[in-house]
């Protein structure tokens, strides 16, 4: 049964969506469980659905990725949106490298590898990187662009999709997730989250195609 935020119990996740499947492992579980903890239900199954949406497109692909690093970095990526490890100076791409590097210091990761983390998410709020040059970063920014507002959706059957917002609903996110980017633009001009709000960002959120299948 869910919880008062809209969770079922713990160990819920699935770890198949479709054939896509999510990496298991102290790494993998570890993620889930500290998203969960942190981040409300829209924004944890928006977590999960960006690394499905970016597996599925690499698998389309033939694409070769690290599926551990892809999913951890996926599960953090929003998680300096929430109070708890929200900055006032850092734009939240940034100080989620930051918890990022400190999270999979706890794993035990070696510097390089949590620097991968760190990049990842950072990148996920710049330009676009080829898959050719930074594979795992590109996952994070089809997955992330195709859950928030819809871009690039096209490239995903409807079956994948259909089957993907089954398992994760998107329980109000993209209302959710508006507000959290206007209230990081408003207390930090010139973040990446502020050129997205000064644009048409909003309204192409708000008329994402997964909320109106």
């Amino acid at each position: 049964m869910p919880d008062d935020n809209g969770f079922e119990e713990a160990g819920r996740m699935l770890t198949e969506v479709a054939g896509v499947r999510a990496p298991d492992g102290q790494a993998a579980q570890a993620a889930r469980l500290v998203c969960e903890e942190y981040a409300d239900a829209a924004l944890y199954h928006h977590s999960v659905r960006s690394y499905y949406f970016g597996a599925a497109w690499a698998r389309a692909r033939g694409l070769d990725f690290d599926r551990e690093l892809f999913f951890v970095s996926a599960l953090l990526h929003d998680l300096a949106l929430v109070p708890p490890f929200d900055s006032h100076t850092y734009a939240f791409e940034e100080a989620g490298g930051h918890l990022a590097r400190v999270f999979t210091a706890g794993l035990g990761w070696p510097v390089q590898r949590r620097d991968r983390a760190a990049e990842v998410i950072v990148l996920h709020m710049r330009d676009d990187v080829a898959p050719e040059v930074d594979v795992e970063s590109r996952l994070l920014q089809v997955g992330t662009s195709a859950d928030v507002s819809g871009s690039g959706l096209d490239a995903f059957e409807p079956a994948f999709r259909e089957a993907l917002v089954e398992a994760y609903p998107r329980l109000g996110f993209a209302g959710s997730f508006v507000r959290l980017f206007r209230d990081q633009a408003e207390r930090k001009p010139g973040c990446a989250a502020s050129r997205l709000v000064a644009g048409d960002w909003p309204e192409r959120t708000a008329s994402n195609p997964l909320d109106g299948r």
